[in-house]
This record gives structure tokens, C-alpha cells and sequence, in this order.
């Protein structure tokens, strides 16, 4: 974005700035472009702001839903920062590169390590997008296409451009890319059950974590939801599974496994405590759940891309010498 403003305002200052949208904002809902031009500003005050009419495109009154174009000048009003977010924004995420998968002019696909978030919030103050970004000053557009829970490792794909963006989060939602992971459960998976087909309704606990449960078919809150499972390697007490999903909701390999009386070993929100307690003692630290396929077609070329993310070392290793957790005395 370029600032057109005199002088280097203070982090926090309470300016009016203009800003002149480039190519790779083009098409960008209002609201989305401004939550990131004005990083550290709650969402609750960029819709205030928009509605009141102090955000202006070209001079004009415009709704959070107008889509800006290459050339279109914003007012931004004044707005402050609470203290401890600036301070959060002068020291920005530490500059972090990942294991590169795939990279070209368009997307970056990294292999995400677990523990770590893809962004910031909810109580991270950075994620594998922030420290991209920092690592990578250069960059004009680095977005995240989708996302992975923070203890899921694997394939993670970056947006280059948006064009790129635009193109690869379609294939997302239109269920157009081939997503599979590697799940180790609990217990012996039957083979035949191949299909989980159960709708799946996301809330918040009384602490303000966000959980995800299985509703009935005909609950109002309930989001269809499919996963295909199958058995990729029997073990003892244990059974790998290949598991693709064709919709993409919260936590619903993890919810729907644990339904179904096979939580993924390592699990701590949905899984087993006390089998997760044996595991750990036999040396798994981590949920067993990882990104290990995915397939889409190239946003630039449109030609179909197979990706492998191979399972960690960590995993891997527990995998080859998993037996039975003991059962509790």
C-alpha cells in the first residue's frame, strides 16, 4: 500500500491517512482491507468506522462490502491502539522461514512443524504467516489460503498474489482440492466403515475455548460434514488411517474420529486422557495428526499439483514401535 502523509506518524497517533489501493488489494472486500490496514484495531471499531461514514473510497461514502479496485483512494480516520497492542506491533513476530514443499511467482506450499499457529490471536501473539512475512520483507502479498490447527503438522499453502488467493480459496470451498491426512486412533477401525457423514455445530465452553460436537441431522446450527476414511496400517491397539475430507469445518477430522469411539492418539481436546497418558509415556508427545496430501489445480496454469508432506520423524518413529497403551489399574 502506498501512504500518502506527511511525516512518520507515532505508532499509536491518531492521524487521518489516505491510501491508495495497488493491484494485489484489487477486489478485496472493504471491511478485510481495512482489518489489515489498520493491524491492532478490533474488528468490532473497523465496521464502527465504516458505518458512520469516516471511511471514505474516492471521496465517497462505502459499505463494508464494497470491493476496492487498483486505484481507488481510502481515508482512513484517526484511530488509536490500545498501549499494549502497540507495543505488540513495534515488536513484530521474530522472522521464521519453513520447509518449502513447492514455490514459484504464485503460492508457497510449506510443511508446517506442530505447535505452531498459522496466525496470530486468540491468545498467540504470531503464527507461521507473521513470521513468513518478516522473513520475507520483500514480499508485497503473503496470505494464508487455509488453515491447520496449531498441533497439525503438514502441507499449508501461501498465497503470492491475489489472484492466486482468490483462485485457490475457491477450489477450497467448491471442495475442488484433494485433502488427505494421517491420523493415528485408538482402538481397531473397522475397515468397513469407510464414510462419516454427520453434522457437526461449533460453540464456545464457558471458558471462551471454541469446541466443535456432533449434532443431530435435522439441528438448525448443524454444518453438513463428510469425512472418507481408510485403514492405511493396522497396529497394536492403534490403527493408522488415510483420512480425506470434503468439507472443511473446525476440528472435524477430530471430532468426527472421536464420535465414531476412535480419538486420534495425542488428542487433548476430544481424545482419550488416559490412553493419551500411556502414549505420551511411550513417546508421543504431540497429536497424531498430519497434513500428508493434498492436491489442487495450479491457480496460474490450472494443471492438477499432488503434493506430500511425509510424516514427521517423530511420528514416524512412534509409528513404526506403537503397541497397546496399558490399560488403567
Amino acid at each position: 500500500m502506498k501512504h500518502i502523509i506527511g511525516g512518520d506518524p507515532p505508532p499509536a497517533s491518531a492521524q487521518v491517512k489516505f491510501v491508495t489501493v495497488e493491484e494485489d488489494s484489487a477486489g478485496q472486500r472493504l471491511d478485510n482491507f481495512l482489518i489489515r490496514e489498520l493491524k491492532g484495531v478490533p474488528k468490532t471499531h473497523v465496521y464502527r468506522i465504516i458505518r458512520s461514514g469516516e471511511v471514505r473510497v474516492n471521496k465517497g461514502r462505502a459499505g463494508a462490502d464494497t470491493r476496492v479496485a487498483a486505484g481507488d483512494v481510502v481515508r482512513l480516520p484517526p484511530v488509536r491502539v490500545s498501549d499494549r497492542i502497540a507495543e505488540k506491533l513495534e515488536r513484530p513476530a521474530p522472522a521464521r522461514e519453513f520447509p518449502v514443499l513447492l514455490e514459484d511467482e504464485h503460492l508457497i506450499a510449506i510443511d508446517k512443524p506442530a505447535g505452531v499457529a498459522v496466525h496470530g490471536g486468540s491468545g498467540v501473539s504470531f503464527g507461521v504467516i507473521e513470521q513468513l512475512r518478516q522473513a520475507r520483507p520483500g514480499a508485497k502479498f503473503l496470505e494464508l489460503v487455509h488453515r491447520l490447527d496449531r498441533e497439525t503438522s503438514g502441507i499449508l499453502l501461501v498465497a503470492k498474489k491475489r489472484s492466486a488467493l482468490t483462485r485457490l480459496q475457491d477450489q477450497f470451498r467448491e471442495r475442488e482440492t484433494g485433502k488427505t491426512y494421517l491420523a493415528l486412533v485408538n482402538g481397531a477401525w473397522p475397515a468397513s466403515k469407510k464414510v462419516i457423514d454427520l453434522p457437526l455445530h461449533k460453540y464456545l465452553q464457558d471458558d471462551g475455548e471454541r469446541r466443535v460436537k456432533v449434532v443431530a441431522k435435522d439441528d438448525p446450527d448443524g454444518m453438513r460434514s463428510i469425512t472418507l476414511v481408510k485403514v492405511a496400517r493396522k497396529l497394536e491397539g492403534l490403527t493408522l488411517l488415510e483420512v480425506t475430507i470434503k468439507t472443511g469445518r473446525t476440528h472435524q477430522i477430530r471430532v468426527h474420529l472421536a464420535s465414531q469411539g476412535h480419538p486420534i492418539a495425542g488428542d487433548d481436546k476430544y481424545g482419550d486422557f488416559e490412553a493419551n497418558r500411556q502414549l505420551h509415556k511411550q513417546g508421543l508427545k504431540r497429536m497424531f495428526l498430519h497434513a500428508w496430501r493434498l492436491q489442487f489445480d495450479h491457480p496460474a496454469t490450472s494443471e492438477r499439483v499432488e503434493l506430500i508432506a511425509p510424516l514427521p520423524a517423530e511420528l514416524q518413529k512412534f509409528a513404526d514401535h506403537a503397541h497397546a497403551p496399558s490399560p488403567p489399574v
